[in-house]
């Protein structure tokens, strides 16, 4: 039991495992705001060929 709490003491001390959360949080939001700028893309291309087409013909 004893060694159960020590394990607990260096792990709640230990840096490593805010840091692993601050980098999963940061690749989160990197990951919305990426997936946000490839929708506006895609919705602005599709406007654009849309806007084309109907000019062409």
């Amino acid at each position: 039991m004893k060694s159960l709490a020590k394990k607990m003491q260096r792990f709640l001390v230990s840096e490593d495992g805010p840091t692993a959360v601050e980098y999963a949080v940061m690749l989160a939001l990197i990951i919305i705001v990426c997936l946000t700028a490839i929708q506006q893309i895609g919705t602005n291309a599709n406007q654009t060929f849309s806007d084309v087409a109907n000019q062409l013909g």
